[in-house]
């Protein structure tokens, strides 16, 4: 039999304490769509053989980006990870490490999120970075609040070109705060007039470069814009190898900076865990999310790590807190920490011209095919291509062509059918020319 410690008499107590009727009522937040009923389609029981063959025979079924030529981007971007990362990572004092709950005994930990920390704020061009976030999506999030929390402001502006994943994201953040958000509808061609929207309760305006559909943009102008309105600039990077070749969001005026790392030293890995990067200017220091490391010298003048912030319920007065982010993104920030060391500054410049050559030349040879259009006019390693028919349909075929074409649009607008043409293609160092062969080949077969 089962222990179950609580009894249906436990269970009513408890529940008559909260307020709810039921423990159902526990769940009333989630939606009922993404609620499962029922048992899931599998067998009640079966030996550990069988079950692998089960789950074995079902993953089978996908199709991973490193079996054969994969174009896939649109915020998670696939990379050489070298072989040093994971085999530091997985040495045991690391691979079992948990949050510092006595910091400065843990002098291993702190360095390589101090170096950490300095590796994001050198990319970012910021003056402070913190020690990681979940990722991407709730960096930007917790940006937002961020400025809510610095300006006294109520409002957020959400660029149409931002990723729609960190868009809801922010939504579902701010659903429970004071601060609204406000988004418009998506921008193919990265021409909006955010300035536009600036007034006296405007917290900050979020933007992307590259943008979701690849654009690149400098966005120093709108930050002078928001200076003068009272409002802060979050830039948001979800490929942080484009940082080697382009304007950092520091050189732009950028007040927060919230990023994805993952393209550096952390595989794609179906979805996650990722690496959120943070960034800020040294005057909102007090209010940025999450952990800060600092360098210092103990007793006996050799150099020390300290924990310098700790901005969650579990180090200083709840209301005081700033953030919950705890355990964080430790393990792939390391990582993404390690790669970083590898490649130093020459090679993450080296490493994004080849993504950059890499989409040109993938670039120039899809916009050659009869019905295809790319609708960028700057882009680095992704861009948006228009084809003759459904981007969906398209890339079904594709896999039958063994290529993983890229990221139709419409998957992340689903209720924006004007869209359905538009498909999201990355190349990188990962491409050869024979995969770019193999994408063209297959695409002409496909649209012919």
């Amino acid at each position: 039999m089962r222990y179950l410690p609580l009894g249906p008499d436990d269970r009513a107590k408890m529940l008559g304490v909260i307020g709810a009727k039921s423990v159902d009522e526990l769940f009333k937040d989630i939606p009922q769509k993404a609620r499962i009923t029922g048992l899931l389609d599998l067998p009640m029981h079966a030996g550990e053989l069988q079950v692998e063959r089960t789950l074995g025979a079902m993953a089978a079924k996908n199709r991973a980006a490193g079996a054969g030529p994969s174009f896939l981007g649109a915020g998670s971007y696939r990379h050489h990870i070298p072989s040093a990362v994971d085999h530091l990572i997985q040495r045991s004092e690391f691979l079992t490490s948990y949050t510092p709950y006595q910091p400065e005994v843990a002098q291993g930990t702190l360095q390589f999120l101090f170096e950490f920390q300095t590796a994001v704020a050198m990319l970012s061009g910021m003056e402070v970075a913190n020690a990681s976030m979940y990722e991407g999506g709730s960096s930007c999030a917790e940006a937002v609040l961020m400025a809510g929390r610095v300006t006294g402001r109520s409002k957020a502006v959400l660029s149409g070109a931002l990723h729609p994943h960190y868009r809801d994201t922010v939504r579902t953040f701010c659903q429970f705060s004071p601060v609204t958000v406000e988004h418009g509808d998506p921008v193919i061609d990265g021409v909006e007039d955010l300035a536009g929207k600036l007034g006296p309760d405007v917290a900050c305006v979020v933007v992307q470069t590259p943008d979701f559909f690849g654009n690149l943009h400098d966005y120093t102008k709108l930050g002078a814009a928001c200076r003068a309105a009272g409002a802060l600039l979050i830039v948001v990077v979800t490929e942080v190898v484009s940082l080697g070749a382009l304007k950092s969001p520091g050189q732009m005026g950028a007040d927060i900076f919230a990023g994805e790392g993952q393209s550096l030293g952390v595989g794609l890995n179906f979805g996650g865990p990722y690496v959120g990067l943070f960034a800020t200017k040294k005057q909102y220091l007090r209010q940025m999310p999450g952990r800060l490391c600092g360098e210092t010298t103990d007793a006996d003048g050799r150099r020390a790590y300290v924990l310098t912030l700790s901005t969650r319920e579990q180090h200083i007065r709840r209301e005081k807190a700033t953030s919950n982010i705890c355990t964080n993104s430790g393990l792939c920030a390391l990582a993404f920490g390690i790669h970083v060391s590898l490649l130093g500054e020459e090679g993450i410049r080296r490493l994004a011209a080849l993504n950059h050559a890499a989409a040109v030349q993938l670039a120039d040879a899809l916009g050659a095919i009869k019905g295809v259009k790319v609708r960028n006019k700057t882009f680095f390693n992704e861009f948006t291509v228009e084809l003759p028919g459904s981007a969906t349909d398209v890339v079904e075929k594709m896999v039958g062509q063994g290529v993983l074409a890229g990221v139709p649009v419409q998957r992340l607008y689903r209720d924006r059918p004007d869209l359905a043409n538009l498909l999201l293609v990355a190349a990188s160092e990962t491409n050869t020319d024979a995969d770019r062969t193999a994408y063209v080949a297959g695409l002409k077969k496909v649209l012919a």
